[in-house]
């Protein structure tokens, strides 16, 4: 299967800024999640049956981010999900939010699958593994 980053896109609104009307550094994580929860649906999980059938959860292990340029009221982000590394418990992504083609944010995620009951390390299902592992870069 060829790789392919995906996209989504979503718009800045008044809640989203700071008292100058730039997105708060925190709201650009906001953004990721909403984008990787978008990805899943979109390779055919969606993340409540994921909890609920399968009794798996996600978790942010480690979140790198590069600050680069601001996002303003009412601009329309691109927010990208990069596939670099799949294992059996841990999820390597690479986002990046774009306005009219200028990155503003980049940031490396860990992911681990957790038990959702326990909280600890537990391996994604077979069928969600596969799923990811062909979009990876690696593939």
């Amino acid at each position: 299967m060829t790789h392919k980053i995906f996209s989504t896109s979503a718009r800045v609104y008044y809640e989203d800024t700071d008292a100058g009307g730039v997105v708060y550094h925190a709201n650009y994580l906001k953004y990721m999640e909403r984008c990787r929860s978008e990805w899943l649906e979109n390779i055919g999980f969606n993340i409540v049956e994921l909890q609920e059938n399968q009794g798996v959860i996600f978790a942010v292990r480690s979140a790198e981010i590069n600050y680069i340029a601001p996002a303003r009221l009412f601009d329309t982000l691109t927010i990208d999900c990069d596939v670099l590394h799949v294992g059996k418990v841990k999820l390597q992504i690479v986002q990046n939010i774009y306005n009219d083609g200028q990155l503003l944010c980049s940031a490396a995620i860990k992911l681990a699958t957790l038990d959702r009951t326990s909280f600890k390390l537990r391996p994604m299902p077979k069928e969600l593994h596969v799923a990811i592992s062909a979009g990876q870069k690696d593939n």
